[in-house]
């Protein structure tokens, strides 16, 4: 599809000030989030990552069943949305989640780099979802969308979209923080959902700069811009390097201010996290938490 006459469409992103403008009007609002109510609903936002190098059956074994545990344990706080595994893995956490609502979200697509043939990352994401996987998480080619080669980057979103059963849901890692600028964010943020992302999300967690507030704030706008001439809700996905309660507040916020209280559900909204999970849970007890 021809997507670069799409992207006209929709006025040109903020300028770097305008966005560090935004992300410190709402650092301030953010502050009025540092509840409990609030750390509740951001524990029940994470999709609870392992994606290590040296994950084994046995380790994932032990992560996925302390999650399944923890609908008994903690009864009185709503449970993380997902497990995220990469896709080897899928199985394992299934047979260690049966029985209960836990979802599973698999990275895929030759996650992190998405430096492979298509047809690899096609296969790899209908491995995962055959093996269970509810959702799934890609990586946007960054070397296309720095080479302005916008239509080949879009193009292989469509693709995999394409090979997915439609219950399945696609979010799509823009790597925000080597895309760099506020137009290339939004750029990808758009492509993204023009090529049929359910969520954008900024980051692998795997290269040097992470999810960003000021990342956070062009995508959700570009989100937002979308909507309105779509009519179609995109969910919004901070992963990497979100590890305190008051860090997962301010995403928090930004989504509130931004897109409205009604992406405030786990449908729209998500987490990419692991040590922020033990951390939350300190903030919601009032006592250290190390559950994981």
């Amino acid at each position: 599809m021809e997507y670069i006459n799409q992207l006209k469409e929709y006025a040109p992103a903020w300028s770097q000030e305008k966005v560090d403008a935004e992300v410190t009007r709402i650092r301030e609002i953010a502050l009025r989030n540092h509840t409990t109510d609030v750390y509740k609903f951001c524990y029940s936002a994470i999709d609870l990552t392992t994606l290590s190098c040296n994950d084994s059956v046995e380790s994932v074994t032990k992560f996925a069943k302390k999650a399944a545990e923890f609908y008994e344990k903690y009864p009185s706080i709503p449970n993380v949305a997902s497990i995220c595994v990469y896709p080897a893995f899928v199985e394992t956490v299934g047979l260690a989640v049966d029985g209960t609502p836990m979802r599973i979200t698999s990275v895929a697509g030759g996650f992190p780099a998405s430096q492979t043939y298509l047809e690899v990352k096609a296969l790899e994401v209908t491995m995962a979802m055959e093996n269970g996987a509810d959702e799934i998480d890609i990586v946007m080619n960054v070397g296309h969308m720095l080479s302005g080669e916008y239509n080949e980057a879009a193009n292989e979103v469509e693709v995999i979209r394409s090979e997915m059963n439609e219950d399945i849901i696609l979010k799509v890692i823009i790597e925000s923080g080597a895309l760099k600028t506020p137009e290339l964010i939004r750029k990808a943020s758009l492509l993204s959902m023009l090529a049929g992302a359910d969520f954008v999300k900024t980051s692998t967690g795997k290269i040097d700069v992470a999810a960003t507030p000021e990342a956070a704030v062009v995508m959700c706008t570009a989100i937002r811009d979308y909507y309105e001439k779509t009519g179609h809700k995109v969910g919004f996905k901070a992963a990497g390097g979100v590890r305190t309660p008051e860090e997962a507040a301010l995403y928090y916020t930004i989504v509130e201010e931004i897109l409205g209280k009604e992406w405030l559900t786990t449908d729209l909204f998500r987490i990419g996290a692991s040590s922020a999970a033990n951390n939350l849970l300190t903030a919601i007890e009032g006592k250290t938490v190390k559950y994981y």
